[in-house]
């Protein structure tokens, strides 16, 4: 017998009993991946019915030439991409200018989201009151619906609206646009482009934020007590441990620029005279605008195209976020 802690004798049988024995390693993993794989299954499934189907049909109709309504294709091969690129002279010059607009939307929308985002994340990481209330009010207008805010901007720039009308009040009638910001071909593109950064910045200010918040502070009070300047601080220790969030940024900014239209066409429609014109606008205007003239297939292709060189940026992306550079 043992004697237990209040002194008395624990019985024979209770101080020899087997303990318990651990499932087997094996039947408990094969337990879980099943478990997973169960609660898996049904959005593979979908996926499988919805998503390999539209990808395959999507890549089908890519190579065929069709208007929606006929209940055959006609399969012309490469013919959507090769006008697409050089061959169609009604077709492509106004592609071309679509490219040439995507890609300034490209450059410019990441660069000054970037440029805005991390000093308002840097002086809000500072605050210590209000911070909560701060970082709401900033991200509001990416909580604000889209076609909401455009039409809300669309009033605004008009030609008599409050942007004019407050510019001729402070003397600046110089700076105002009598038929309108977005009627204006010298000021649409970058009209579109301010309002878009001022859209992606809440996003990209909250990312730095976090990212500010785990840098381990004593790194930053070693460089202040060496003498580094705040604004050395920033450019040299915090703008460096910040290069994956700034990367995700980017990405981010070449998705929304490459693939997003819905401004485009609710604000200028590609107007005035196609200043405003995108890729993602143009295959638009092929698919729904234009079907009866067996625009489908050019419209798939289209897509597609913008697909490959939006995958393309990812992975130089992921590899310039890999290498550290």
């Amino acid at each position: 017998m043992e004697i237990d802690v209040v002194g008395r004798a624990a019985p024979v049988r209770d101080v020899l009993a087997p303990a318990p024995q651990p499932a087997a390693p094996g039947r408990s993993r094969w337990r879980g991946w099943l478990t997973g794989y169960a609660f898996v299954a049904p959005a593979v499934a979908l996926f499988l019915l919805m998503g390999l189907y539209t990808i395959g049909y999507g890549v089908s109709l890519s190579f065929a030439e069709w208007n929606g309504f006929t209940p055959t294709w006609e399969w012309v091969g490469l013919d959507n991409y090769l006008d697409l690129l050089y061959r169609d002279p009604g077709l492509a010059p106004g592609l071309h200018r679509a490219a040439l607009n995507t890609a300034v939307v490209m450059v410019v929308v990441p660069l000054g989201t970037i440029v805005l985002a991390l000093p308002l994340a840097v002086l809000l990481n500072r605050v210590t009151r209000l911070r909560g209330l701060l970082r709401s009010v900033f991200f509001l207008p990416y909580v604000t619906s889209g076609i909401a805010v455009y039409y809300a901007w669309r009033y605004l720039l008009e030609p008599e609206g409050p942007i004019n009308f407050l510019l001729r009040s402070l003397g600046l009638g110089g700076l105002a646009r009598p038929q309108g910001f977005l009627a204006d071909p010298a000021t649409a593109l970058p009209t579109l482009i301010v309002i878009m950064i001022w859209s992606a910045v809440p996003v990209a200010m909250l990312l730095y934020l976090a990212g500010l918040q785990s840098i381990n502070p004593n790194v930053v009070e070693a460089a202040q007590m060496d003498g580094a300047s705040p604004a050395r601080v920033v450019r040299h220790i915090v703008w460096p441990l910040l290069r994956p969030i700034t990367a995700a940024i980017v990405l981010l900014g070449l998705r929304d620029s490459m693939q997003g239209f819905q401004i485009f066409l609710v604000m200028t429609d590609g107007g005035p005279a196609g200043h405003t014109d995108v890729l993602g606008l143009q295959a638009y205007h092929l698919a729904f605008f234009k079907g009866l003239s067996s625009t489908l297939g050019l419209a798939s292709a289209l897509g597609w195209m913008i697909f490959l060189a939006a995958l393309a940026l990812t992975l130089l992306n992921a590899r310039t976020l890999r290498s550290g550079r």
